[in-house]
């Protein structure tokens, strides 16, 4: 069922022209920006997390699927991409936050949140516990890169092999394991 005619967010286009310009190597694909859409407008007047906005190529996604009461933040390290997040995405709901993501997810103390996309190390390989905890239940945790990526550090496939193991031991989450788009694993909380 997969195919061509996916209608992309109005900033999509934009930010991967500028994305192409800096040589952005990491952007989510179509697939798992859909799914992310889908799942935001399940969430009404829902509170999201995104770690990794990267350029802003997934989160265009969420915002698209949001309400107009949802909140969203949006972390990553690197100025130079988010940059290119918040030219495109302007929505008074959307908190743009550049920080170390394991950093502000320990000390990350309001809200809990109804939808976390995990596209970075920070909530995915390190602080996965803190970043669960910070998931209401019934909330949504999605991650993805989960098959061989052309982009992978050597040995990787050795993290995500331990990542999946631990996530397949926990008794308070649901989850499935999906070979498809980059590889996707949907969990939600009990």
């Amino acid at each position: 069922m997969d195919d061509n005619r996916i209608e992309l967010p109005k900033s999509y286009s934009d930010i991967k022209i500028d994305s192409e310009k800096i040589s952005f190597s990491m952007p989510s694909d179509l697939q798992t920006g859909s799914l992310l859409r889908t799942l935001a407008t399940t969430k009404k007047d829902g509170n999201f997390l995104e770690l990794g906005t990267g350029t802003g190529l997934s989160l265009s996604w969420i915002a698209d699927g949001m309400c107009k009461n949802s909140k969203l933040i949006s972390i990553d390290n690197l100025l130079e991409y988010q940059n290119i997040a918040k030219k495109h995405i302007q929505n008074p709901n959307i908190s743009f936050v550049c920080e170390d993501a394991e950093r502000w997810i320990l000390n990350y103390t309001d809200l809990k949140f109804d939808l976390i996309f995990a596209d970075a190390w920070p909530g995915k390989y390190v602080v996965l516990e803190e970043t669960l905890d910070l998931l209401n239940p019934g909330g949504i945790y999605l991650i993805d890169d989960m098959l061989p990526q052309s982009n992978w550090p050597k040995n990787h496939d050795k993290n995500v092999e331990i990542l999946i193991q631990d996530l397949e031991k926990r008794n308070d989450i649901q989850l499935t394991k999906m070979r498809w788009s980059t590889g996707l694993i949907l969990i939600t909380k009990k």
